[in-house]
């Protein structure tokens, strides 16, 4: 059964395929992970669009062609905003140039194979497919206007999105130009967390010492 067939069908563009966005934790997990540090790298971008299981129709007619919802997708020369499915003509024609699909146990072969052929024929420019169950991570660049897997035997750095992924023995790493490495909305919170109590602690030595740490100003005499 069309997953879209229970949809209005005098509406052409569902913004919904009726799937859930994940089967299961772990892949929930790394999707927002990727999707929510690809958010905070480009946050100051404002024409650098990032999205999680969003409906990407690349042709108005969906008899040629579509939809797929990338796991991530980024969009370079598209600028931020709600949108309830990506929609290539009113985009400028402008292609997500760089998707990530996470595997869950549903996912066939053909499914995926299917994928990468809808990215390969509509411009997709980098290709990750990482399957955590596994410890498997694909990577295809477009080379010759096609997409090509590549070799990421010592890491391999996005010619796009400037990050690393480092598949280890154990999980696969990613990291930001910076070097930082990507981090759970946990991790970040507990940074954030003890960043403010270092902070607290040094606000409180400051009054010991009669300075006043809101006085940005003062100096100690």
């Amino acid at each position: 059964m069309n997953p879209l067939s229970y949809y209005n069908p005098n509406d052409p563009y569902p913004e919904s395929d009726g799937r859930p966005m994940a089967e299961n934790t772990e892949q929930y997990d790394w999707l927002v992970k990727i999707k929510e540090n690809l958010e905070i790298l480009f946050a100051d971008r404002e024409d650098v669009f990032v999205a999680g299981d969003l409906l990407w129709y690349p042709v108005p007619d969906r008899s040629i062609a579509g939809p797929v919802a990338p796991d991530v997708m980024v969009a370079f020369g598209r600028p931020k905003g709600r949108r309830g499915a990506y929609r290539q003509w009113e985009e400028g024609g402008i292609p997500p140039q760089v998707v990530f699909e996470v595997l869950s146990p549903s996912n066939s072969r053909m499914e995926m194979d299917n994928k990468l052929l809808f990215y390969n024929q509509y411009g997709v420019e980098e290709y990750y497919l990482y399957d955590p169950k596994q410890h498997h991570l694909e990577i295809y660049q477009r080379q010759h206007r096609r997409l090509k897997q590549v070799r990421h035997l010592n890491g391999w750095t996005s010619p796009r999105l400037g990050i690393r992924l480092v598949l280890t023995p154990v999980t696969l790493e990613i990291y930001h130009p910076n070097g930082q490495p990507f981090l759970s909305s946990v991790e970040m919170a507990r940074l954030k967390n003890a960043a403010e109590d270092r902070a607290e602690r040094l606000a409180d030595r400051l009054r010991a010492l009669g300075i006043d740490p809101d006085d940005v100003s003062g100096t100690r005499d």
